[in-house]
């Protein structure tokens, strides 16, 4: 086996962990490795986060850039994928600070009143549109706790260790972010 390819080898049984030490004393493949393995999940966070494919492509890279050059200050108290997804999120919601608008999706009334047949595609399709669309109506800080909890499947605990607020904060956040969703599909169908 070539050098090469036993390295290789090497770097793919890795932990998270170990290969985020190994960046971190200069490892020069390490960072990479990890960003094979979950660039899918941060790139629908940043998408879910920032909606604007732009915006969550800029987050991501700012976000990619404070995780290279901060790998020697991960504590490892949180699994790297938690890690990593807590900087993808705080650089999205930096972003979204920084523009300061909020992008809308104008759907055609008649799109609205058509009720959805079992497995019509287009029909679940318009459905994650109007969801999404809903979303993205609320602040940013009840999106990103709802999108932790209910469409990342995190727990309340670890989505607040996540966004780095108490348990209580992700919870009022999670509840105002339903009522409001609500309300805004409520309005939508009356």
């Amino acid at each position: 086996m070539s050098a090469a390819n036993e390295y290789r080898t090497t770097t793919v049984e890795a932990s998270d962990r170990e290969l985020l030490a190994a960046h971190a004393i200069g490892e020069r493949h390490a960072f990479a490795e990890l960003l094979r393995r979950h660039r899918d999940h941060l790139w629908q966070t940043a998408l879910r986060v920032c909606r604007a494919p732009e915006d969550a492509a800029d987050a991501l890279q700012d976000a990619l850039l404070s995780a290279h050059r901060g790998a020697t200050s991960y504590r490892g108290d949180a699994e790297v994928r938690t890690w990593l997804h807590r900087i993808v999120v705080n650089a999205c919601l930096d972003r979204i600070r920084h523009n300061k608008t909020r992008h809308t999706v104008t759907l055609p009334a008649e799109s609205l009143a058509e009720r959805p047949y079992a497995r019509d595609d287009f029909a679940d399709l318009e459905t994650t549109l109007i969801v999404d669309a809903a979303l993205f109506t609320l602040p940013a800080e009840q999106r990103s706790a709802l999108v932790a909890v209910e469409l990342e499947g995190y727990s309340v605990a670890d989505a607040a260790a996540l966004l780095g607020v108490p348990v209580g904060t992700v919870k009022s956040r999670c509840a105002r972010g339903r009522q409001r969703l609500e309300a805004h599909l409520n309005s939508m169908y009356s």
